[in-house]
């Protein structure tokens, strides 16, 4: 077992970040991770467990240990005309896995979340989701490890309690358990999924008449590749803020000062209103302060320019959260989770 000391978390988060973990370990095994449960540096110093840090905003040095997850392997548990059950481990980056379903030509709607950053340890815990597609839509069940017990106990649909960007393991169960490997269900007789977005649109204009799998696919990952900026170019975690939902009755009052106000349907009484054209109307989209910046092309997108801190970033977003509520009454919520 390498436990390091003083280690540079700059190359494990995707906004790029310098920040240095006291303790730091790479873990390729269940068993490696069962035998480090048992060591007194993980049972006595703040823990955080890493996957592609494409979710994390670092604001200061961990003064723990860091534990990164890289236990990888993809196998097909169930294979039929109608569905395709398909297990994960935790360390398989997720655009991996989606490109292995692509190649195979398997559907269900995981071609709708291509090139979302991260691992598939990552994906039931923020039930993450682009294009018309979350992943409570394909999951089936996930085994994780309880961190006090040492048991690997499996949860189904249910048990994980998916919200929009939420799970259990965020709120009530977090900190408590490591999700090992995850299991999707992929419906081979769902028609493919185009009505979110540019999709349509896009595939039409190309001329594409026979649409496919990787059609879907290539097309989602086009489109995020005109809006969203590389990580490997530009520091940043995608969409920093979740879509607000607000009660209809301040959707309509508001749709009255503003006619243009976009809105979808969401759960009984409440309307979804889209971050980033609150974040646009406010004036934020392409400003640049500092280091930081929100995006050109993406006003959802916090940046990190060169040497910017966290904090930096933090601050920014403090900033545009208070310019929206001050305009529209709307106080936006993270995505990205502070550290």
């Amino acid at each position: 077992m390498n436990i390091q000391e003083n280690i540079s978390l700059k190359p494990f988060n995707t906004f790029g970040i310098e920040a240095t973990a006291k303790y730091f370990i790479e873990i390729t095994s269940i068993e490696e991770l069962k035998a480090l449960l048992k060591t007194a540096i993980f049972s006595t110093n703040e823990r955080l467990i890493l996957g592609g840090g494409s979710n994390i905003l670092l604001t200061k040095d961990f003064d723990g240990i860091v534990v990164k997850i890289a236990i990888k392997g993809i196998e097909i548990v169930k294979n039929t005309p109608e569905e395709v059950l398909i297990k994960a481990y935790s360390g398989e980056v997720w655009h991996d896995l989606v490109l292995y379903c692509v190649n195979k030509n398997i559907k269900g709607g995981i071609e709708n979340l291509s090139l979302i950053p991260g691992c598939v340890g990552a994906s039931p815990m923020q039930n993450i989701g682009a294009y018309g597609v979350e992943i409570k839509d394909i999951f089936y069940e996930l085994e994780a490890l309880h961190i006090s017990s040492g048991e690997i106990q499996k949860f189904n649909l249910t048990q994980c309690e998916f919200g929009y960007r939420e799970s259990v393991f965020k709120r009530k169960l977090k900190g408590q358990y490591i999700i090992l490997a995850v299991t999707y269900v992929l419906n081979q007789q769902k028609e493919l999924n185009l009505s979110y977005g540019a999709i349509g649109e896009t595939i039409t204009n190309a001329g594409i008449q026979d649409i496919t799998v990787k059609t879907v696919s290539d097309t989602v990952i086009q489109i995020r590749q005109s809006k969203l900026p590389n990580p490997a170019e530009i520091g940043n975690a995608g969409s920093f803020f979740k879509n607000p939902e607000i009660p209809t009755s301040q959707f309509e009052n508001l749709k009255q000062q503003y006619p243009t106000l976009p809105a979808y349907p969401t759960k009984e009484g409440f309307t979804k209103i889209p971050a980033g054209w609150l974040i646009e109307q406010a004036g934020w989209k392409g400003k640049v302060i500092g280091n930081t910046g929100v995006h050109k092309n993406q006003a959802l997108v916090l940046v990190n320019y060169g040497q910017a801190t966290g904090n930096e970033i933090k601050n920014l977003a403090f900033e545009v959260i208070a310019s929206v509520k001050e305009k529209y009454g709307i106080e936006l919520e993270n995505e990205v989770n502070f550290v």
